[in-house]
């Protein structure tokens, strides 16, 4: 486990404040005390003193303030540093648990190409991107990435624009087609037209929206400090009245000192990280602990289709061919000399080292691939590639929505087809169900086409779609939804998906497919691509909440009951710190259930069992 300075700094002087209190007790050596004092109570004095300061904030630092002075006015050292201890444990439970650093633009500022290719008066010239100019004709070589947006006037390419739309695959690109800054050229070299200066490119664009995203509502309150106020005003009036009545100073001490509201303030981190604990185990890492309370309410998760409810790679699902073997003997020794998609899945499919070798190997940019296998000149590709070689075509079913046909011939004559698509998960229309039992509305945004947005969809049992979005359309969407007062979750996997990952209330990446970029605008990520496991979030979330409201409430009715107490003088200052002390045992056993949690499959059994599944469907979908 990382640790950062300032917070191994902590652990230490808590380690030595506890070391010293155990010291002082068994040795009966008071002084010891005061080490536990100064380590951990001037930490709590001076944020104290700021929030007054520059914000007049009543939080529990003052109310722990006082009473650590306190004890000390009436020689009860060891009662001040116990408390000072005990607070500086919670509040480093709490730190923990939001100190992940987020937000790593530099990432993002990397794909930003630095030079650029510009033909000027017939010559060749490399500049700076910063340099170039609307209107500047550029040269981009297979490789590399396109320095800002602009059109092609020359050559043929296919393009990754995932970076951009999420499109899990290239994009073929000719004449008078547009090209956007940060995508990769794969193929052929082509010249094209700036249209946009790099400073108003569209990665730029994207490198904006992701630093300003953020959810409209505030910063949430964490639970403890939403009694904070009302504690301190209580038990300044119950310790002021109890000395007016009395003029017992030790009653008034002993009056905050139980009122010290150590369970109270353990009460949210204690609970956050033994969920954070038990999400760990499913490959779930979470950033920080308002994710988990956000998370408790939210109204609709929004999908990315590529690499999200999709696997994000083209895999074969059907071949037609008298001789198959043959076929794709042929077809993988062919597209083992290519470096696009569709060749890699089409040789992982075929699995063996036994390839023919290769002559006379061509690339056709969006028409397919040919070369001479021996003897024989064998071509793959689609449709359009077959008209121009004058090849009649022969397997030509129709195919489903969202895949791909290459069509392979053997000297001039169609042998067979293979069939690629990207597959939604195994688990994709499960999980979507479990969702929904959970009250949960499902939307899925796509930068893919309609046909094959709306396909993924139907199969998913998504009705809620929108297709050819880029990521100010799945930024927008979300904001649209925030206002209507909607709590909304997002999760993706790519680049393009980082602003809206991070516009949304909770953010959640696919971490070993996820980019770096996507990852860090998250608040969470799923390590392991297990969307199975989303229903398990939104449970443990929820009743992480209700342990911490619990918490709260068991932590309030303890306090109340040892403030009578020690105004009726039953209790002195060290038997209110025990009790309190005793408080703080039972919430943090309390909130470690919550590592054993498991989500329970019987909401959705029973909606199943009264008939009312396809209602369900039908109203967590609108």
């Amino acid at each position: 486990m990382n640790f950062r300075k300032d917070q191994k700094r902590d652990i230490v002087l808590i380690i030595i404040s506890a070391i010293s209190l155990i010291g002082s007790f068994t040795l009966s050596l008071d002084y010891l005390s005061w080490i536990a004092v100064i380590l951990c109570g001037i930490p709590i004095f001076k944020e104290c003193a700021e929030g007054l300061i520059t914000e007049f904030d009543l939080k529990t630092d003052l109310l722990v303030s006082l009473a650590i002075i306190a004890s000390i006015i009436i020689g009860e050292v060891f009662a001040a540093g116990e408390i000072a201890t005990i607070m500086a444990i919670g509040g480093f439970l709490e730190e923990f648990t939001v100190s992940r650093t987020q937000g790593r633009i530099k990432e993002l500022v990397k794909l930003t190409p630095q030079v650029a290719t510009r033909i000027k008066n017939g010559k060749e010239e490399k500049i700076s991107v910063e340099k170039v100019q609307v209107g500047d004709i550029l040269k981009v070589l297979p490789g590399e990435s396109i320095p800002t947006d602009g059109r092609i006037i020359s050559g043929q390419t296919a393009i990754d624009q995932s970076t951009l739309t999420g499109e899990s695959l290239p994009v073929d690109k000719e004449f008078g087609d547009e090209v956007y800054s940060g995508t990769i050229n794969l193929y052929g070299s082509f010249t094209m037209e700036t249209t946009k200066v790099s400073e108003n490119s569209s990665l730029q664009k994207l490198i904006k929206l992701v630093e300003s995203s953020s959810p409209e509502n505030a910063k949430i309150v964490r639970a403890a400090d939403k009694w904070a106020t009302m504690i301190v005003v209580i038990a300044f009036i119950a310790a002021l009245l109890t000395y007016l009545v009395t003029f017992e100073i030790t009653r008034s001490v002993t009056i905050l000192v139980v009122f010290c509201p150590c369970a109270l303030v353990l009460a949210t981190p204690t609970a956050i990280m033994a969920a954070i604990g038990n999400l760990t185990k499913y490959g779930i890492l979470v950033k920080d602990g308002e994710s988990i309370e956000e998370l408790a309410k939210i109204d609709e998760i929004v999908f990315d289709k590529t690499g999200t409810l999709t696997y994000g790679t083209p895999n074969v699902v059907n071949i037609l061919s008298r001789d198959e073997s043959e076929m794709m003997y042929l077809l993988a020794s062919l597209e083992s000399k290519s470096e696009h998609p569709l060749a890699k899945a089409i040789v992982n499919y075929y699995d063996s080292d036994e390839l023919a070798q290769v002559d006379d190997f061509k690339i056709e940019i969006g028409k397919g691939i040919s070369g001479t296998i021996e003897g024989s000149k064998i071509i793959a590709g689609n449709k359009k590639f077959l008209e121009s070689e004058n090849i009649p075509l022969k397997y030509n079913q129709k195919i489903k929505s969202g895949e791909i046909e290459l069509f392979v011939a053997k000297e001039s004559e169609v042998i067979g087809k293979i069939v690629l698509a990207d597959a939604l998960r195994d688990d994709a229309k499960q999980t979507i169900k479990k969702l929904k039992s959970l009250r949960i509305r499902i939307a899925l945004l796509t930068g893919d086409n309609e046909e094959t947005g709306k396909h993924i969809a139907k199969q998913a049992n998504i009705i809620k779609v929108r297709c050819n979005c880029l990521p100010e359309d799945k930024t927008e969407y979300i904001k649209q939804e925030q206002i209507k007062g909607n709590k909304i979750a997002m999760i993706g996997d790519g680049i393009n998906d980082a602003p809206s990952l991070k516009k949304a209330n909770v953010g959640i990446a696919m971490g070993s497919m996820g980019s770096d970029i996507s990852v860090e605008a998250a608040n969470i990520a799923l390590i392991k691509d297990n969307i199975k496991d989303l229903p398990h979030l939104i449970g443990i979330s929820r009743k992480t909440i209700q342990t911490i409201n619990l918490n709260i409430g068991f932590a309030l009715l303890l306090n109340i009951a040892a403030m009578l107490l020690a105004i009726l003088g039953i209790l002195n200052p060290i038997e209110g710190a025990l009790i309190h002390n005793i408080g703080s045992v039972i919430v943090i056993l309390y909130s470690s259930t919550l590592v054993r949690y498991k989500l329970s499959d019987k909401p959705f059994k029973r909606a199943k069992k009264l008939g009312i599944t396809k209602s369900l469907n039908k109203l967590m979908t609108y």
